[in-house]
């Protein structure tokens, strides 16, 4: 089944791209969501109709979970889950920027088994289903394999690299990165430009799911801050953060935060 979602995913996610791209992003229509929760444009809500109807026909047993969805507990109790964040970068989006990406990814009792983020505007496309390796249109990729902390580059906020994350305020001597998109971020440490990527901050589900699955089949161990494994579906669809990296680097930065 993994390879048949990934099939299923791609087409999707080609689809949105055809959709988003008919918007300029700095003349879509745009409003902020309730809460604080960042800005939303039609093209979010175009990409997200057309997700939520297409896969919802193609997989009817299977719940749904999307940033621009209200959410319901109904999902709960489904074996396979739909996890999608329709345009990852919203606000790249509206600045005209080619920089977000469509993250699309299925689950299965909480484990994430065939994934895909696609940035339409750098025609990139990453893929990755359950036991079969990761790719980038279509071409193997594997993480970095650095092993040592320092010097390592990371792809992370700056926030990350406070002192007061760091045991003994001791910030590790690493370069830093980043990208305005979360997935877009997760999917350049699965092909090896940046060493690690870390976010010590609460993060949505939809943002993160897809780019587990790619960095693990692409050899990343990926956690939590705490070093536990990353688990989807929950009632309340946030992680306690992301850290991921070969095996030796991610090892290295759980024993060096605080």
């Amino acid at each position: 089944m993994p390879a048949s979602d990934l099939s299923l995913l791609i087409d999707a996610a080609r689809e949105a791209g055809e959709i988003a791209t008919r918007y300029t992003g700095e003349s879509a229509k745009r409003w902020d969501k309730p809460g604080g929760l960042g800005p939303v444009t039609e093209a979010d809500m175009a990409v997200n109709d057309m997700l939520e109807r297409d896969l919802r026909a193609a997989r009817p047993g299977y719940g749904w979970l999307s940033e621009e969805t209200e959410d319901g507990a109904g999902r709960l109790g489904r074996e396979h889950v739909f996890i999608i964040d329709p345009i990852d970068g919203t606000r790249s989006f509206i600045e005209g920027s080619a920089t977000w990406a469509h993250s699309l990814a299925v689950a299965e009792k909480g484990i994430v088994t065939a994934a895909v983020i696609y940035l339409p505007l750098r025609d990139k496309l990453y893929a990755a289903a359950k036991g079969q390796g990761a790719s980038l249109n279509g071409a193997p990729i594997t993480v970095s394999a650095r092993d040592r902390l320092p010097g390592a580059h990371f792809m992370a906020a700056k926030p990350n690299l406070d002192a007061k994350n760091w045991k003994g305020g001791r910030v590790p001597d690493v370069r830093r990165s980043h990208r305005p998109s979360l997935a877009y971020r997760l999917s350049l440490v699965a092909e090896g430009r940046y060493d690690a990527m870390l976010t010590l901050r609460r993060s949505w589900e939809w943002d993160i799911a897809a780019g587990d699955l790619i960095l693990r089949e692409a050899g990343a161990v990926t956690s939590d801050r705490t070093g536990q494994p990353l688990r989807f579906n929950n009632t309340e669809p946030l992680l306690n953060g992301v850290v991921a990296a070969n095996p030796a680097l991610h090892r290295d930065i759980l024993k060096a935060l605080a």
